[in-house]
């Protein structure tokens, strides 16, 4: 078994706020075997990530988490960014058409732009697997309708901690029933449901510091639009 850190930010997020180089040591020191940087609508920073892995005993694994028509879409094991705006159904053709999986996360989530309320049961469960665990405060009773989900329409289930901050990864963990140390197997397990799923919610104050460097980023990138 691998334990894998699948939905992460590096400061390439609007919303985010530290480098790959302090997510990889971050999941070095917890333990952790892979991970993947899913950065918003960029991917600069995840194949970094994924290059820079192996110095600290990791996997990388390159990933995005897009914002789709209908709400955000992870798209793990692609190499190109997808394009925004595009349908949910057009946004997990894309991710596939590279030979990635495509994983919903927080689905019920609609403060954090799940698509659930967006498109039809038959479309969400077209995933490759659901997101059924994100660390995130307030994400409670949103996990437990995703688990629901995933369960009555025999998806696999993943977890994330959604870190924005460094300090946050590995707070929600995918376990993938694999040895084998290479990013592509590791997808291939979690698209045929080989995982389990550990987290705990991210403490008060991890989240009040990320809350912060958010809100300074959106600042920040706002004030840069309108020059």
């Amino acid at each position: 078994m691998l334990s894998v850190e699948l939905h992460c930010h590096s400061a390439l997020s609007y919303d985010a706020h530290d480098p790959v180089e302090l997510l990889l040591e971050q999941a070095a020191g917890v333990g952790l075997d892979a991970i993947a940087v899913t950065d918003h609508d960029e991917i600069d920073a995840s194949l970094r990530a994924a290059e820079l892995a192996r110095n600290y005993d990791l996997v990388g694994i390159p990933g995005i988490e897009v914002s789709s028509a209908a709400g955000h879409v992870l798209g793990l094991g692609v190499r190109e960014a997808i394009p925004p705006g595009r349908t949910f159904v057009e946004t997990v053709d894309r991710i596939r058409g590279q030979g990635g999986i495509a994983v919903v996360p927080h689905p019920f989530q609609t403060s954090r732009h799940g698509v659930a309320p967006h498109v039809t049961e038959t479309e969400l469960a077209s995933a490759d697997a659901i997101e059924v665990y994100n660390s995130r405060l307030l994400t409670g009773l949103a996990n437990r309708w995703a688990e629901s989900f995933a369960v009555d329409h025999g998806l696999p289930m993943t977890a994330g901690s959604d870190a924005h901050i460094s300090e946050m990864v590995g707070q929600a963990v995918t376990m993938v029933d694999t040895d084998d140390r290479d990013p592509w197997a590791i997808l291939d397990a979690v698209r045929e449901g080989k995982t389990e799923v550990l987290g705990k919610r991210t403490p008060w104050r991890i989240s009040l510091k990320q809350f912060g460097g958010g809100i300074r980023r959106r600042i920040v990138s706002g004030v840069r639009h309108a020059i």
